[in-house]
């Protein structure tokens, strides 16, 4: 992605950045670090054998303008207290503003009550982030953008778009008659925005979760695939059970080459092998959650993996001297 206008020379409003990771995204991290020609802090992270969590900071941060950066994926509690914690630790030194950098927010899918006796966890952890001292957030592609709205504090919600679309121009070029399927009439929305962009058609799948169980039905195709290549477009992959079931659907209705995109890579319970034993050519996701080097051996040349630390790099930048983040995608 190249995206203009980085310097380091205009005014500072909350004095220096700051950089703070915690453990769940260290090459993330550093690669935002390396952009910004800013080092990562020090601290220490220390997990007792009662499974408690202590962070102390190795300089003073009084005054500074600080970000932290973390995931929220698996192990999400862990994830989730390290984030709060480390949260409070600048708080308590005195941390002129503290933004809370969370490439993947995890409770995002509990954003309502749809049945009766059940939370909106979702709310609970906008809560405890801003609880915990921060002024600011950032994030990637929420489940649903009305999550905004549960958080009292200003942020900034990216969206991968700004990523991936350069990517699926280039691959457009190489597909018969390209058509971009979204796997759910949620992400249908998002997926037009996609499609409009590369001036293709766009497919939907009309799909029922039964149960709380994590696996849904797909039962219907709205749009023609056949004798098309597809770009399969979605949010998350958790299970991977959607994943298969759009696959195995747009197959059987005579869509030729399927190229999978997803933003973010949960990759849970044997996520892994389901996608790996699907007749698609290509996976394609970012790097808001780590894949381990494992998985990443078992993909093979099918996974590529699209950085977003040169758009968080930026808006970090932007967001220390006041300037305007919209102006980086002409809005």
């Amino acid at each position: 992605m190249n995206i203009p206008g980085h310097t380091h020379s205009g005014p500072l409003m909350y004095g220096n950045v700051r950089l703070y990771a915690g453990s769940s995204a260290p090459e993330l991290a550093q690669d935002i670090s390396s952009y910004l020609d800013v080092p990562l802090c020090g601290r220490d992270i220390v997990t007792y054998p009662n499974d408690n969590i202590f962070i102390k900071l190795h300089s003073s941060v009084r005054g500074q303008d600080c970000y932290v950066i973390q995931t929220t994926s698996i192990p999400v509690q862990h994830n989730l207290m390290e984030l709060l914690i480390m949260i409070q630790t600048l708080r308590l030194d005195s941390a002129a503003r503290i933004t809370a950098v969370v490439p993947y927010l995890c409770y995002t899918r509990s954003d309502k009550k749809d049945q009766p006796r059940v939370p909106i966890t979702a709310r609970l952890v906008a809560d405890m982030i801003e609880v915990a001292g921060a002024d600011r957030y950032m994030t990637l592609d929420l489940h649903a953008d009305q999550i905004q709205g549960f958080f009292s504090i200003p942020g900034d919600v990216l969206y991968a778009f700004h990523v991936l679309i350069g990517y699926m121009e280039d691959l457009k070029k190489t597909m018969k008659d390209p058509v971009m399927v979204s796997p759910d009439l949620g992400f249908a929305k998002k997926a037009r925005n996609y499609a409009a962009k590369l001036d293709i058609p766009l497919a939907f799948i009309e799909k029922r979760r039964l149960s709380n169980a994590p696996t849904a039905k797909a039962l219907t195709l709205i749009g023609d695939v056949q004798d098309h290549d597809c770009i399969l477009l979605d949010e998350e992959v958790s299970t991977g059970t959607t994943i298969v079931t759009a696959v195995n659907l747009i197959k059987e209705k005579g869509a030729q080459d399927v190229h999978v995109f997803f933003i973010h890579p949960v990759l849970a319970d044997k996520a892994v092998e389901r996608l790996l034993s699907l007749p698609v050519k290509q996976y394609v996701t970012t790097d808001t959650i780590p894949i381990s080097p494992e998985n990443k051996a078992l993909f093979g040349d099918r996974l590529k993996v699209i950085s977003v630390a040169q758009l968080l790099g930026e808006v970090i930048c932007r967001a220390n001297q006041g300037r305007s983040v919209g102006e980086m995608f002409n809005e």
